[in-house]
């Protein structure tokens, strides 16, 4: 009996997730947009021949995804998922297994070497006074390791709100505990004693240079993070 009823329970859940995927192309061949309204229960449950059950579990699904929310008037209508809000609750390092680590540990680097374009176009003379003062009020000895999450945090966070880009400063304030984690950790090589592109340099850089210059400043300044990676 506990045999039938799990297999049962199984097939369930394959239903499911069937109609969750159903719903989701239904809902972008109908190109709607936020704020519009999806068909009913009742609609959906005749549209996919499954029950209004089933159909209120999938649902489910999507509001917990934030795909869609509940309005007045309005019945359930699609919305702007809080993207980095869903994701945030997936990125903690004790929870990862090690391959997802290494892999959040190089997206840091290949996003911070991508962003000098970027912070050329939309920077200001404002941005490189506060770089400075940051700069300033680092201890001598962060010039000479390697990484300082606190140091880190301050300075690359200024970096990413001079992009403009919002998103892109959520996803740094998401990925540098974990690299902070991986960095501590022994999932990597021990540091090296290379030299490397100060915090300074590349503000030096920043002032005085152009995009590709600070590209490769960066990728020098990661130096020792790539030779963790590869060597």
């Amino acid at each position: 009996m506990d045999a039938i009823t799990n297999f049962k329970q199984l097939d369930t859940s394959s239903l499911v997730d069937r109609v969750e995927d159903s719903l989701v192309q239904l809902l972008q061949e109908r190109k709607l947009k936020v704020g519009d309204s999806i068909p009913t229960e009742l609609e959906l449950s005749s549209s996919l021949g499954v029950s209004r059950t089933v159909v209120r579990e999938a649902l489910l699904r999507l509001r917990l995804m934030g795909l869609i929310e509940s309005k007045k008037k309005k019945g359930a209508v699609i919305t702007s998922p809080d993207i980095f809000g869903i994701l945030s609750k997936s990125m903690n390092p004790h929870i990862l297994d090690q391959d997802t680590l290494r892999e959040i540990f190089e997206i840091r680097l290949v996003l911070e070497i991508g962003m000098a374009d970027l912070l050329f176009q939309r920077m200001v003379p404002e941005d490189i006074k506060i770089l400075r003062e940051i700069v300033d009020n680092e201890p001598d000895m962060s010039q000479d390791h390697m990484f300082n999450i606190d140091h880190e945090i301050i300075f690359h966070g200024k970096l990413y709100d001079i992009t403009g880009n919002s998103t892109l400063r959520k996803f740094q304030g998401m990925l540098l505990p974990i690299f902070d984690f991986v960095h501590k950790s022994g999932l990597l090589k021990k540091q090296g004693e290379h030299k490397y592109v100060s915090h300074k340099g590349l503000v030096d850089i920043l002032e005085n240079g152009s995009p590709e210059m600070f590209r490769n400043g960066m990728r020098n300044h990661l130096e020792n993070h790539f030779t963790r990676l590869f060597s």
